[in-house]
């Protein structure tokens, strides 16, 4: 049996320091947090070699008075924590007191501080734990550390490193969650030389989104706000992407709880479900999310990276934020502008410059001199109103040789007179005239099956249990969602898409995506209610399937009676089909069942909610108008109407858009009519 003995000092530092020091980025970690910490506005980060070699992290913090710097390097040497108390409500990003230590054990530190009581400041250096030096030294208010040749003395953790470009990227995707997470600190990045990041730290979060990701990033965010009130004393802030903007993978899914970036499946479940039924398959959000907490209802002491916590009560963080994530997606409306279909080009990343000199209205202004010289508040000389000449109006001579062409000049007060830019843009007078639009009871609808059903006991697609009067004003907490301008239906395209003119836009309707979201939620809405409208088939329709798939239909009677069929067991795998819901032509009663005895199959240990949900987006894609098969002008503008009716559908429950819209300033310019 060995014998037990204590290990010497600094192999104990080198293992220790195992646990915080993994790579370059972790020392940048602690270094940046420490000065977040000190109170500093300004923090810049330079590093060669991906870190190996050198990092340097300066601040404007508070800086260490010259007595505390030798135990500022010691174990457990803290001035975040002072008693066992304080442990349960930590609310700054360090309170271990392992950082320094670790990071002085395997590199080579030299810092530079000095406290505003301080007339002079001072230099210290400790190399592998043990201390070279300290000195008097000029330098400026706050904290510069600058550490060299990390893991020079431990050759093991040294060959497991990557690339430096690796290594180098790491730090840069540290110091975005930092800059995220801390609007207010102007951050700067400098790597091998050369600039990469630079916040402007005016306390606006969508400015440090804007220089950390751009601006196709930052175009596609939707702001949340959740009250303390409504979510149990939690507060909520940040921006959450649009629906069709969501990103192949979850990187750019970042979660903060009081400006601490952290992994939080709590937090990331909520989010998701929140995009339940209005994202494509193989989809995921983007969001930054910020989530205020009392410190006593979350314990950050759960590992040494601080990147994992436990919460007190997950269950009303998980509603808070599913709560405040559907209320922001509530407020987009129907409609999906069409630059954010597709990346647009030139939208990379944002300067510095940009971000503190933004355009007037995000686009190059036009002025007439007068316009120009009452913005700059210059005399405004009155010009006469200028118009130009009209060309030429060709028109058949009526009287001389057959044939012949004459031109003449119009009269001042012709439309054909060309106006200036600005009165071009004056909206013009114009009464709606949809196509043969015809009376509702005169012309029944293909999508409006509703058999032996009075339309009086049509439910409401989203039931409000306390409708408030539309005069009211909203509440500051709750976005409205933007309403529909009167539409003026302009007809169909390719038997898919309806266009309609609405305002300033021109609207492109996906027929099938549309309806298919009105059905899905019809069902939801009328399960919920007590039933599913079904209808009686003439002559029952038989259906064989596989033993498994038929064994898991017939074992569960009540949940394909809730789903609105009625279904006997015809034995040797196969069954019959006496009823089915109203929205299902005969010709789809097969292959709905089918799908449902597979549902059933594959979610029998799952909540029947999700169950339903699979179940009815494939009631509704099989029961919804189908793409190039032509619609009446009623059913267009029903249709419309329908959208309208219900801001909340926005996309189908596979996820595609169901409503572009395309604006007149976007279509000018494709025809050069404007720059």
């Amino acid at each position: 049996m060995p014998r037990i003995h204590l290990l010497d000092r600094e192999t104990a530092e080198l293992i220790a320091a195992g646990e915080v020091i993994e790579r370059p980025s972790s020392v940048v970690k602690e270094l940046v947090e420490n000065a977040i910490d000190s109170g500093a506005t300004a923090i810049t980060v330079e590093i060669q070699s991906g870190g190996v070699r050198f990092i340097r992290v300066t601040d404007n913090g508070c800086g260490i008075f010259r007595e505390d710097i030798p135990k500022a390097f010691l174990r457990h040497a803290t001035s975040k924590v002072l008693s066992q108390e304080d442990l349960y409500r930590i609310g700054t990003l360090g309170f271990r007191g392992e950082a320094l230590a670790s990071i002085c054990a395997v590199g080579q530190v030299e810092l530079l501080t000095r406290t505003k009581e301080e007339a002079l400041g001072t230099k210290y250096e400790i190399y592998g734990g043990v201390e070279k030096s300290l000195d008097d030294a000029g330098c400026p208010l706050g904290t510069t550390i600058i550490v060299r040749n990390l893991f020079y003395n431990v050759p093991a953790r040294m060959k497991f490193l990557k690339k430096d470009s690796t290594e180098g990227n790491a730090v840069a995707a540290l110091l975005d969650r930092l800059a995220l997470s801390h609007p207010e600190i102007s951050f700067r990045f400098l790597r091998e030389g050369q600039r990469k990041l630079h916040t402007p730290g005016d306390g606006k979060l969508l400015s440090a989104v804007y220089a950390v990701y751009g601006g196709e990033f930052g175009s596609s965010l939707v702001p949340v706000e959740g009250q303390a009130a409504s979510m149990g004393g939690l507060a909520l802030s940040g921006f959450i992407t649009k629906p069709e903007c969501a990103k192949a993978s979850r990187a750019m899914e970042h979660f903060f709880i009081n400006r601490r970036y952290v992994k939080s499946v709590t937090m990331m479940a909520a989010l998701e479900e929140a995009y339940k039924n209005s994202l494509m398959t193989g989809k995921f959000p983007g969001c930054v999310l910020n989530l205020e907490i009392p410190f006593g209802m979350v314990d950050v002491n759960v590992h040494p990276a601080k990147l994992e916590v436990k919460l007190s009560d997950e269950r009303m963080v998980f509603n808070g934020i599913l709560n405040a994530c559907k209320g922001a997606l509530a407020s987009l409306g129907n409609v999906t502008l069409a630059r954010d279909t597709g990346k647009q080009p030139g939208q990379g990343r944002i300067s510095y410059f940009q971000l503190k000199n933004p355009p007037l209205a995000g686009e190059q202004q036009r002025m007439t001199p007068a316009e120009y010289r009452k913005a700059a508040s210059l005399p405004v000389k009155e010009e006469p109103p200028v118009r130009e000449k009209a060309p030429p109006v060709r028109e058949k001579a009526l009287v001389g040789t057959a044939g012949a062409t004459v031109f003449r000049e119009p009269p001042a007060s012709s439309p054909a007179m060309i106006l200036r830019d600005d009165e071009e843009k004056a909206p013009v007078s114009r009464e709606p005239k949809p196509p043969c639009r015809e009376r509702e009871e005169e012309a029944p609808l293909k999508w409006e099956r509703e058999r032996a059903r009075p339309a009086a006991a049509s439910p409401k697609v989203h039931p409000e249990p306390n409708p408030e009067p539309k005069s009211a004003p909203p509440s500051s907490g709750t976005p409205q969602a933007p309403v529909l301008p009167d539409l003026r239906l302009i007809g169909e395209l390719f038997g898919t898409y309806i266009l309609a003119e609405g305002g300033e836009e021109l609207l492109l309707v996906d027929k099938h995506a549309a309806h298919e979201r009105i059905l899905f939620e019809r069902l939801r809405a009328e399960q919920a209610a007590g039933g599913i409208p079904r209808q009686l088939l003439l002559s029952s329709v038989q259906v064989s399937m596989p033993k498994d798939r038929y064994d898991a239909l017939v074992q569960n009677p009540e949940i394909t009676q809730d789903a609105g069929f009625g279904i006997e067991d015809f034995g040797d795998g196969s069954v019959l089909v006496r009823e089915v819901p109203s929205i299902l032509e005969i010709g789809q009663v097969e292959d709905a069942v089918l799908e449902m005895a597979e549902l059933l199959l594959k979610n029998h240990t799952k909540l029947k909610l999700e169950f339903y949900d699979e179940l009815y987006h494939s009631i509704a894609c099989k029961g919804a108008v189908k793409g190039r098969s032509f619609s009446s002008p009623a059913e267009q503008q029903r249709l419309l109407d329908q959208l309208a009716a219900d801001p909340g559908i926005r996309n189908c429950p596979h996820g595609r858009p169901v409503m572009i819209a395309i604006t007149r300033r976007e279509l000018e310019k494709m025809f050069g009519r404007i720059v």
